[in-house]
């Protein structure tokens, strides 16, 4: 059984194109420092809109706070003032989505522009219990390893996770976890370089 496998249960009859793992990441990190969108291949999938999450709305994003009804926004906690988030209904939904769609796609937040359930499968960080969809979801994710650089990456990538689920695990949510670990910094963020895996195998490969 493969590491992916074990942490996410369940069916891989359906796998998932990732994509090349280096070109990925590349991608990823860029849509973190706010350079791009992340190009996710969602195919009509909305498991991230159902996912009971609390979606951060920064005081910039005018055009998003534009398109969402202001009784729908509540402040930020222990954020300054502007920051809001947008809450969902009683069944983990985003008020948002409409008709399976996002109403306001075009208009929707920076964190849904950013955000892609491949950086579970890419870290190897587990999805909350309350989001087994999006759980789902990361288990059929499956990157291809063209070059011994994609395998050096994700053991880099993996071996920063697990430092920061070990540092930070208390106090993140599954994704801001994640995130952390792909802004993972050794001389920055640890006076100790995280060890690398002993299993240089990467799991589900394709090619």
């Amino acid at each position: 059984m493969t590491e992916s496998q074990r942490r996410y249960p369940g069916s891989v009859d359906e796998p998932l194109a990732a994509g090349r793992f280096s070109a990925w990441l590349d991608d990823m990190r860029a849509a973190i420092r706010g350079e791009r969108e992340a190009d996710v291949p969602c195919a009509g999938c909305t498991a991230c809109c159902q996912a009971s999450q609390f979606i951060h709305v920064e005081p910039d994003e005018t055009d998003a706070l534009d398109h969402i009804p202001a009784e729908l926004l509540f402040p930020a906690p222990r954020l300054p003032a502007g920051h809001k988030v947008l809450g969902y209904d009683e069944h983990g939904r985003c008020p948002m989505l409409v008709d399976g769609g996002c109403s306001i796609y075009e208009h929707r937040p920076r964190a849904c522009r950013t955000y892609d359930c491949r950086i579970f499968a890419a870290t190897g960080i587990e999805v909350e219990e309350a989001q087994p969809e999006v759980a789902a979801r990361a288990r059929r994710w499956v990157f291809t390893f063209e070059t011994k650089e994609d395998t050096a990456l994700y053991d880099a990538l993996r071996a920063a996770a697990r430092h920061v689920v070990e540092r930070d695990g208390s106090s993140l949510t599954a994704n801001g976890l994640a995130v952390r670990a792909l802004s993972f910094e050794p001389d920055r963020d640890s006076e100790a370089t995280p060890a690398p895996r002993a299993d240089r195998t990467p799991p589900r490969t394709r090619r």
